[in-house]
């Protein structure tokens, strides 16, 4: 018998895994399979390796959470090839015009209110070349907590969105809180406003209202049946004296 498979077996007996005897002495998984086959492991000896084996499994390339990433990223690669791009002027009209009607101010102005710089640097692009008003016409404001940098923060989005630092109003400093935060916001939020942007709002929702023609008469009459869903009084704020 020789050498290596002396050790191996002296290894396999100590409870060594094949991929730890594998960094001992340079053999195949193959061979050491073949030489071991027949050497017992005790069960705590078991108990180590199959324990050992669920933990690789959990940190190796076929994890689940890997695997998972792996699926979103080609869902995200082949969805990016479906549109066509450039989209045309009709397309860009309408994604505006809804995002305003998912983040934007429903009553009063034309704001939009958002943390993403993506979000907020499409949402200004877009008001200029829909809505023809340039970000030097625009006015901003920033949410920001009391450890965030006031200035830094008015900096970062006036470069983003061009609009110029003196148009950006009075900051917001949210108070401290106790409680834990899961996500980060670390530009802020940031107010976008159009100037005498009321009649903007109305063309946006009429753009709006032409899309959802097909749907609105469905959702008038559900809403109708279950009119008493909106009688239900507001909650009273009881303070204590």
């Amino acid at each position: 018998m020789n050498k290596l498979k002396i050790k191996a077996i002296n290894l396999r007996k100590k409870g060594f895994s094949y991929g730890e005897i594998k960094k001992e002495i340079d053999v195949p998984k193959s061979t050491l399979s073949y030489w071991l086959k027949t050497v017992p492991l005790n069960s705590t000896q078991k108990k180590r390796l199959y324990t050992k084996n669920i933990i690789n499994m959990a940190k190796g390339p076929q994890s689940q959470k890997q695997r998972r990433e792996r699926e979103i990223s080609k869902i995200v690669k082949n969805a990016e090839e479906e549109v066509a791009l450039p989209i045309s002027f009709e397309s860009y009209r309408l994604i505006g015009a809804f995002l305003y009607w998912a983040e934007g101010r429903k009553t009063k102005h034309f704001e939009i209110t958002n943390s993403d710089p993506s979000l907020i640097l499409f949402m200004v692009k877009w008001i200029e070349e829909v809505l023809m008003v340039p970000p030097s016409q625009m006015k901003a404001s920033i949410n920001i907590y009391s450890q965030q940098n006031d200035q830094d923060l008015k900096k970062f989005w006036s470069q983003l969105t061009k609009i110029p630092l003196e148009n950006f109003g009075k900051s917001f400093v949210k108070p401290p809180n106790k409680r834990y935060k899961k996500n980060n916001l670390y530009y802020g939020t940031v107010k976008i406003r159009v100037l005498k942007g009321t009649d903007f709002r109305h063309r946006v929702y009429g753009w709006i209202k032409a899309v959802l023609k097909d749907v609105d008469p469905h959702s008038e009459l559900v809403q109708k049946k279950w009119k008493s869903l909106r009688e239900v009084p507001r909650p009273v704020n009881i303070t204590e004296e």
